[in-house]
């Protein structure tokens, strides 16, 4: 008697996968952390400072102050420039939310500016449009892994500080200059799907001005030093050992792990542009200058067919995200600040337009071909399967 054929089962080919990252190292990552528990040096520590010292020399700056997140990172860069009521900060609206909350927080204005295409980052013209004398710092987004115009953006406003918002662009570069070494102050995420990614939340602000450095790791302490005395009013924001224990570890392989983002990156490129697909979807782009980490591979899909897109490889069981579809000048948090929808065009239709793929490091060959081969389908083209050599 013959029985049926068991049904192929098709795993899912995920937008991250951050165990298959984490697992090798497991083990070490392990001892790190059992050495903390041994010592009980849980805040302050040793490997904290281990990590600070490293991420410094990684990022090519003098100071490193690691602290609860990135979002913790801003606000503490702006406490730190005495940023308050009455004053303006210049952010992109195209951009995650903590960006433009950190300014609102502290109760000043958060000044929308709009986007450059091409690379989904910070217009300066239209920074420089929109700076007056209240204008206190341009936080400009390294946005998907790769760094805004920066001389652009001292050019705009030659006088204003700058904040790097370099969550998720750590190692890029631009003009040989690291991520976060370029402005007064840069600011750092480890959430978990970072390409330099936690057990948690973390975070880290860097500046090679010693003062400000000083001032920030006051701050991150409820604004006391010594114990108990407290010259300033801060928080309570600092970066645990153990995540600075995990991330310590993870360091060593950030650049290898960046190659094999690269390598996806191209090949998909390869792969759209061999089967005329790139005509219908318009794939991201790389500025002169400019080394990307690849935080995201995030095409466009025009003529308002992205949902139906990523519908389309949910069906399928691929991952893909959209980042992100409400622009920040129309989240209705910021409606008091009165601006109207059309007042940024490029980031709405960015908003409208946009979605990530899957691009993690650890991504196989036959993942990215099924990717490849869905996008493929979805443009109406034939023979869609990805060539193996590519």
């Amino acid at each position: 008697m013959t029985t049926a054929a068991e049904p192929t089962v098709v795993p899912p080919v995920p937008m991250l996968d951050i165990n298959r990252q984490n697992g090798p190292l497991l083990a070490e990552m392990e001892r790190a952390i059992a050495e903390i528990g041994r010592t009980g040096a849980f805040l302050h520590g040793p490997a904290s400072k281990a990590f600070e010292e490293a991420l410094a020399k990684y990022s090519h700056v003098e100071h490193a102050i690691g602290c609860a997140s990135g979002s913790d990172a801003l606000l503490l860069s702006l406490m730190a420039l005495d940023i308050g009521a009455g004053d303006e900060v210049i952010v992109p609206s195209f951009t995650f939310f903590a960006t433009a909350s950190a300014v609102w927080r502290l109760g000043a204005k958060p000044v929308f500016a709009d986007l450059i295409p091409e690379t989904f980052n910070i217009d300066p013209a239209d920074v420089a449009r929109k700076v007056t004398k209240r204008t206190k710092a341009i936080i400009p987004v390294h946005l998907f892994g790769q760094c805004a115009d920066m001389d652009g953006l001292r050019a705009a406003a030659p006088d204003v500080p700058i904040i790097e918002d370099a969550a998720q662009a750590i190692g890029a570069e631009y003009r040989g200059q690291k991520a976060g070494s370029m402005g007064l102050l840069g600011c750092l995420s480890f959430y978990p799907t970072k390409n330099l990614g936690g057990w948690g939340d973390g975070g880290l602000i860097t500046t090679n001005d010693a003062t400000l450095a000083a001032k920030l790791r006051v701050l991150r302490d409820h604004g006391q030093n010594p114990r108990y005395h407290h010259s300033l009013v801060g928080v309570c924001s600092r970066l645990d050992s153990i995540q600075a224990a995990v991330l310590h570890v993870k360091l060593a392989h950030l650049d290898d792990w960046a190659a094999g983002r690269e390598q996806n990156a191209r090949r998909y490129a390869a792969q759209f542009a061999r089967l005329g697909i790139d005509r219908q979807l318009g794939l991201p782009e790389v500025a002169e200058g400019c080394a990307t980490v690849w935080n995201q591979f995030t095409i466009r899909v025009p003529g308002g067919r992205r949902d139906a897109l990523q519908h389309y490889l949910s069906e399928r069981k691929i991952g893909s995200a959209i980042y992100y579809p409400i622009p920040l000048h129309l989240q209705k948090c910021f409606e008091a600040l009165g601006c109207q929808r059309g007042s940024l065009p490029e980031s709405e239709r960015a908003a409208e337009e946009v979605l990530s793929l899957p691009i993690f490091p650890e991504m196989t060959r036959e993942e990215q071909d099924r990717v490849i081969g869905a996008l493929a389908e979805f443009c109406g083209v034939a023979g869609g399967s990805a060539k193996r050599a590519a």
